[in-house]
């Protein structure tokens, strides 16, 4: 198939997965006391990721829009800077912000995160939209679509949602999102992948329609399993020019003088930033042709589509895991994908809202829950496991912290578990203990840090009195001053206290 079409096909599977997730960002960011809910501000959000980003941008399948981690960042700025508008000239300057990271070349972080942690982010945000999206399966639709935080807006959690949920659940909604489900998982069985009726139109598109005539059914014929409004897909619907240009905000540029926009914007502009780098390194450890994305023109990228957002009425972009895992499990094989499907957003307010509605939010949340399980399958977490604990407990401590906390809260908590083995292992030493006929002989690697004295002190402390010892630092790229002093204290103070006979083997000491 050519590139095109794949990419094509890819993008309606994406823009299916976005639009729930910027109608429901969009409302649970501007949902503040005072302010009416703007839900057209994710969709304004989605479309400036999709087309402006995405233009701009050099990841292969990576898709930026709204990110839910930025939801609670939203509020607040709203209720400390007491307006929408004043919220949006600081996202225009947060965007200047980022622009400055990436001449900086503040991109280069991402090259330090672990993988352990990486990985664990990924399969946390697999179970967390598997537990979030499982109430919506069933018909309770209290909490927004594409919410992350494990304590919700509405005073539940991630766990007592779902009790909520079956307490409360729906028949019909539940009916069509069992059933939505279960086409699922029979189209992407290999076999049926294959039939003709695939190759031009995704499968989760026909989920999509099948879902959706199902309640039309119903709803035609009165049965009592048809699906309410609220559990449909509501884009505002746009009848005219005029009522477009309503739905637009602007920056108030009156706020220019006040100092609290920039402390605002810079905050924006950090943890969008760092949202993006981290995805930006999760979806090229998944790319299959292992794509390397410049970070730094992702993030100047990424400053644009904020500043171009604020100026039109959107909410912060960033580069999000699970619309790029949509895009990678859709086919894509370039970055048009994401612009087309910025191009549907745009087709979806314009013309598509009235057909668009009639979808069931149920078998929205079955494809939000198939792509939750691709991001975290059991080979996942069965490969970790085997290499070893200290890629695994990192790994595990990150996907408890982000289910029990939020996204960056639990890389944060990964990170510091990661180093701790880090150092650890560095603690253990770069070296190695060899009994010999003649005695011992000490093998120094090519790398000896400060972080490897605790233990090379430890083996020097255990060579007994008498003996004979070589020590070995030929294939030593690099000695520390702190490892050269303690060698040398060693053979000159040490060794001869305890009539330890030293062999010396390397360049790096002058004795």
């Amino acid at each position: 198939m050519p590139s095109w079409k794949k990419d094509l096909s890819a993008s309606i599977v994406v823009f299916f997965v976005a639009l729930p997730l910027c109608l429901g960002i969009g409302l649970a960011s501007t949902s503040v006391q005072g302010l009416s809910p703007i839900p057209i501000a994710g969709i304004l959000a989605g479309i400036v990721g999709g087309v402006v980003v995405g233009l701009f941008s050099n990841s292969r399948l990576g898709v930026s829009g709204p990110a839910a981690g930025l939801i609670t960042v939203v509020v607040a700025s709203i209720s400390t800077l007491g307006s929408f508008n004043a919220f949006l000239l600081a996202l225009v300057i947060a965007g200047l912000f980022q622009m400055v990271f990436a001449a900086l070349r503040a991109g280069i972080i991402a090259n330090y995160l672990p993988s352990s942690v990486i990985k664990g982010m990924l399969a946390a945000i697999g179970i967390t939209l598997i537990l979030k999206e499982i109430p919506h399966l069933i018909g309770y639709d209290k909490d927004y679509i594409g919410d992350e935080a494990f304590l919700q807006q509405d005073g539940h959690n991630t766990f007592t949602e779902i009790l909520y949920a079956m307490q409360s659940l729906d028949a019909g909604v539940a009916m069509i999102g069992l059933v939505s489900l279960g086409l699922i998982i029979l189209f992407e069985h290999p076999k049926i992948k294959k039939w003709s009726i695939f190759k031009f139109i995704p499968s989760m598109l026909w989920v999509i329609l099948i879902g959706t005539l199902i309640n039309f059914v119903l709803t035609y014929r009165g049965h009592y399993l048809a699906i309410s409004r609220e559990h449909l897909v509501q884009i505002p619907q746009i009848n005219s020019w005029s009522d477009f240009q309503l739905q637009l905000n602007f920056p108030d540029f009156s706020y220019l003088t006040n100092p609290t926009i920039y402390i605002v914007a810079l905050t924006i502009a950090a943890i969008a930033s760092l949202e993006t780098l981290l995805s930006v390194e999760a979806i090229d450890r998944l790319d299959p042709e292992k794509a390397i994305t410049n970070p730094n023109r992702e993030l100047m990228s990424q400053g644009f589509g904020n500043m171009v957002a604020g100026l039109i009425g959107g909410i912060p972009v960033t580069q999000v895991i699970v619309r790029s895992t949509a895009n990678l499990n859709g086919g894509a094989s370039s970055k048009m994908s994401a612009v087309y499907h910025g191009i549907w957003l745009i087709a979806a307010i314009l013309f598509l809202a009235p057909m668009l509605n009639f979808i069931p939010l149920a078998t929205l949340a079955a494809i939000l829950i198939v792509v939750g399980y691709k991001l975290t399958n059991y080979k996942l977490i069965h490969n970790i496991y085997h290499k070893g604990l200290d890629q695994f407990i990192p790994f595990l401590t990150t996907i408890i912290s982000i289910l029990l906390t939020d996204l960056l809260k639990g890389i944060g908590i990964g990170l510091i578990v990661a180093i701790v083995f880090i150092i650890k292992r560095n603690f253990s030493g770069n070296h190695e203990v060899i009994a010999t006929d003649q005695g011992y002989e000490i093998v120094f690697g090519e790398h000896v840090n400060f972080l490897n004295i605790a233990s090379i002190k430890t083996s020097l402390m255990r060579v007994p009195s008498g003996a004979k010892v070589t020590i070995n630092t030929l294939q030593s790229k690099s000695l520390d001053h702190d490892i050269q002093e303690l060698l040398s204290d060693f053979m000159n103070i040490t060794a001869k206290n305890k009539q330890i006979d030293v062999l010396y083997l390397g360049n790096h000491l002058s004795n």
